[in-house]
């Protein structure tokens, strides 16, 4: 049973099997936000979705970057991602037409930052999750 679903804008439909969330910014004693601090946030997110899912191809959805109107300080411009770091791990059908639809499933695990910690589900999914290129990212594997 999965967590959700979510219909590409591919039409293909996925299926949320696992879900990871995390504060962006939680533990974070010192500094704040820039762009060195995220780029290290958002390799560290991938590193962990490669160990915790090595059998599986992963992907990062680019995050929005927010300058909010703030004095720079020593390590360049006030630089915010959205709140909620998230790790996933979809499937779907079969991506190689020789497959037997009953034997294989295809999946992908998504790296993604959003504002709120719900669940993407739908049509209410963040369209950049939703325009996943599933057929040239994800991988076959067999039941």
């Amino acid at each position: 049973m999965s967590l959700s679903c979510i219909v590409l804008s591919s039409a293909r439909s996925i299926e949320l099997s696992e879900l990871r969330l995390s504060s962006t910014y939680g533990g974070m004693l010192e500094g704040y936000p820039c762009k060195p601090v995220n780029d290290l946030k958002v390799s560290s997110l991938l590193r962990a979705a490669e160990r915790a899912f090595p059998t599986t191809p992963v992907h990062l959805v680019p995050p929005a970057r927010e300058y909010p109107d703030q004095t720079a300080g020593a390590f360049g411009p006030v630089e915010v991602l959205p709140s909620v770091a998230c790790i996933g791990t979809f499937r779907s059908t079969a991506i190689a037409p020789g497959h037997d639809r009953v034997l294989y499933r295809s999946a992908l695990t998504v790296v993604w930052f959003q504002p709120t910690p719900d669940v993407p589900t739908g049509d209410a999914a963040d369209l950049a999750l939703r325009d996943i290129r599933w057929e040239e990212l994800a991988q076959d594997y067999e039941l």
